[in-house]
C-alpha cells in the first residue's frame, strides 16, 4: 500500500485554505453583528436619553400648570371669593376658613409674645430648633411626634 504524500499535501492545503476562508467569513460576520449590535445599542441609548429629557420637560410643564392653576385660583378668590359661583363656593369657603384660622393664630402668637415679653429673634430660634421631623400627617394619623395634629385634607391646596 503506497501513500500518495503529494495528494495528502494538496488536500491539507485545500483544507487549510478552506478553514482560513471560513474563519475570515465568520470574523467578518461577527464584526458586522457586533457593529450592528453597537449601533442598535447606541440608538436605544439616544432614544432613552430623549425620553428622559422629554419627561423632565413634562415635569417642568406640569409645575408651570400647577403654578398657573394656583395663580388662577388666587385671582378668582380675590375677585369672586366673597360671592363665588355655586361650583366654587365650597373651595372659597375653605380658603376663607383657613385664612380666619391663620389670622387667629397670628393674634395668639402676638398675645403670647407680648405676655412673655418675647422677641421675634427668640421665637425664630425656637422654631428652628423644633421643626417637625415627620412627614406631613394624613387625616387618620395620630398626632405627630412634634405635637402637630393630623392634617385635614380639605384644607390642603390642590
Amino acid at each position: 500500500m503506497s501513500i500518495d504524500f503529494e495528494s495528502l499535501k494538496d488536500k491539507a492545503v485545500v483544507a487549510a485554505q478552506t478553514g482560513v476562508t471560513r474563519v475570515k467569513e465568520l470574523t467578518e460576520t461577527g464584526v458586522a453583528k457586533a457593529r450592528e449590535l453597537a449601533d442598535t445599542g447606541a440608538a436605544k441609548a439616544k432614544e432613552i436619553a430623549e425620553i428622559g429629557k422629554l419627561k423632565v420637560n413634562n415635569s417642568a410643564e406640569q409645575e408651570a400648570i400647577r403654578k398657573t392653576y394656583s395663580e388662577l385660583g388666587k385671582l378668582y378668590y380675590a375677585e369672586r371669593g366673597s360671592a363665588p359661583e355655586a361650583a366654587y363656593a365650597d373651595a372659597c369657603q375653605r380658603i376663607t376658613d383657613a385664612m380666619a384660622r391663620i389670622s387667629y393664630n397670628n393674634e395668639r402668637i402676638a398675645d403670647i409674645k407680648a405676655a412673655g415679653q418675647l422677641t421675634d429673634e427668640e421665637v425664630e430660634a425656637v422654631e428652628t430648633e423644633t421643626e417637625c421631623c415627620c412627614e406631613e400627617p394624613k387625616e387618620d394619623d395620630p398626632p405627630c411626634c412634634c405635637g402637630g395634629a393630623p392634617a385635614d385634607d380639605e384644607d390642603k391646596p390642590e
